[in-house]
């Protein structure tokens, strides 16, 4: 019955309280902000075996709480509505938990956010704006369409990464998008799913091969497109035949569609020089050379790649390469205007090792910038958020996502979230003064933490065979612990570089 009283809650204020700020706003869509990175390493290609998800959440000055969500039922005929559409979606009677980082804004944050399920299907997505899409919502989209009710969904309703992309491509061609383009990977212990979105009813979803590596900065990637091959492509039907009719693609020999790329398409020309530079030094770090395609869907990587290598690339500011404008930081290396993977407005950065147990399943986390903060083991199967990183319930964190109090985004000393800040703050001033001894910190903890891995886990794995209960209050209790040690590091470095 709690669940049951939760989750009407949930719906009534979502209508209450979300649809009311759209109309105030004027029915217009907020604006589509965050230039993030993500990185996918299939299982092959990944040196421990295990599907690895990156990706760094750049959003700006605003701030991020965490949530676990539970497990939620709802009664036949019960909808939901998310503020910044007034689509109503008919819920399904049974919802899943999962761990969700909300970005609280000033402004609607209708296209960030990562979640994880507890069947461990991540999702997280990154700006593709603009695409060439430029009719009226109202003419392509059913009540406006989706936005960020969309990756809600996925989380809520999908048990594997595959049905997560089946859900999204049926509530798309149901409602269609609102926002001009986005790319979403959606990943789990098996395989990695890129979905990306056109405003309007157009999309393509393509597997990322097992044997390869995919990373996307800002733009579209997916450029071959095979609609009769399903096993690794999902795609709206007329994909390719809405693009001839807009007279943004046209077949070389009319019929034959072999030649039809989809970025080609469907990104409208702009000026891409902050792609092109993150795309590329990303490349470099997997491939171990200079890339000769600028635009990949995904690589062959020139090793097997581990958790070090992902934290590698979405640390980077292209140290030791002709992009690293820096100087030997004698500039900040987020402030020498070239776009750099690590960049001032990253507001988490994770990198997910997927596990076959989904509650084994570990979710490195850095809060800000990851140059300027250690990457904190976060199991999956907590029952709740380390002490200091959430303050708010899930229900009010939906209930006042596109409308959030002032004081969320005040400095609170009593918040974790303010320490990383307050550190990184004296790195924007300072970097080239506090960089080493923020890494050697960094470094120590994140060394601490990998030597003990094998062993938390193998305890944890014993004990989830006689009562799996008492390994998920081991696990919270042990992430918990390494959350608080990384917040009281971070306040005694904040001291120590101040004094």
């Amino acid at each position: 019955m709690r669940r049951k009283a939760l989750s009407l809650f949930l719906t009534i204020v979502f209508l209450v309280t979300c649809v009311p700020s759209v109309l105030a706003f004027g029915g217009e869509i907020p604006p589509e902000a965050g230039e993030c990175s993500s990185m996918i390493v299939g299982k092959n290609a990944s040196a421990t075996g295990e599907v690895l998800f990156g990706h760094n959440e750049d959003n700006g000055d605003n701030v991020m709480l965490q949530y676990r969500v539970p497990r939620m039922t709802y009664e036949p005929g019960e909808y939901v509505v998310f503020g910044d559409s007034p689509a109503q979606i008919p819920q399904v009677q049974q919802t899943w938990s999962y761990l969700w980082s909300e970005t609280r804004a000033s402004w609607k944050a209708s296209f960030s956010d990562f979640f994880i399920n507890e069947w461990g299907v991540a999702i997280a997505s990154d700006s593709c704006s603009p695409s060439r899409e430029d009719r009226p919502l109202s003419e392509i989209t059913k009540d406006g369409g989706l936005g960020y009710g969309l990756r809600v969904l996925v989380a809520q309703r999908a048990k594997t990464a595959r049905e997560g992309v089946e859900i999204a491509a049926a509530l798309l061609t149901e409602y269609g998008y609102m926002a001009s383009g986005r790319s979403y990977q959606i990943v789990d212990k098996d395989e990695g799913w890129v979905l990306q979105v056109v405003k309007g009813r157009h999309f393509v979803a393509k597997r990322v091969p097992d044997d390869e590596v995919f990373f996307i900065p800002n733009w579209y990637t997916i450029h071959r497109v095979d609609l009769n091959d399903t096993a690794n492509y999902v795609a709206s039907p007329d994909l390719i035949t809405y693009a001839i009719e807009r007279g943004w693609y046209t077949p070389a020999v009319p019929g034959d569609y072999s030649d039809f790329d989809f970025a080609e398409a469907y990104q409208r020309p702009t000026n891409q020089a902050g792609n092109i530079v993150r795309h590329v030094n990303a490349l470099r770090l997997i491939l171990g050379r200079e890339p000769d395609d600028l635009r990949p869907f995904s690589v062959k990587p020139y090793k097997k790649l581990g958790v070090e290598d992902v934290k590698r690339v979405l640390r980077t500011h292209y140290e030791g390469t002709p992009d690293d404008l820096s100087n030997g930081y004698e500039i900040n290396p987020h402030r020498t205007g070239k776009r750099t993977i690590c960049t001032r407005t990253t507001m988490e950065s994770i990198v997910v090792q997927f596990r076959e147990q989904p509650q084994f399943t570990v979710i490195w986390r850095a809060t800000l910038n990851p140059c300027t903060s250690p990457y904190v083991p976060w199991y999956l199967g907590i029952d709740r958020v380390p002490d200091g990183y959430g303050w708010l319930t899930p229900e009010e964190g939906m209930a006042t996502h596109f409308n959030p109090d002032p004081s969320d985004l005040a400095h609170n000393p009593d918040r974790a979230w303010w320490t990383f800040q307050d550190v990184q703050n004296v790195a924007d001033e300072r970097y080239k003064e506090v960089i080493r001894e923020i890494a050697r910190r960094r470094d120590a903890l994140e060394k601490q933490w990998a030597a003990a891995q094998r062993g938390i886990e193998t305890a944890a794995y014993a004990q989830f065979e006689k009562d799996p209960l008492k390994a998920v209050e081991f696990l919270t209790e042990y992430t918990d612990k390494q959350a608080g040690q990384a917040w009281a590091a971070w306040r005694t470095l904040y001291e120590h570089l101040t004094r």
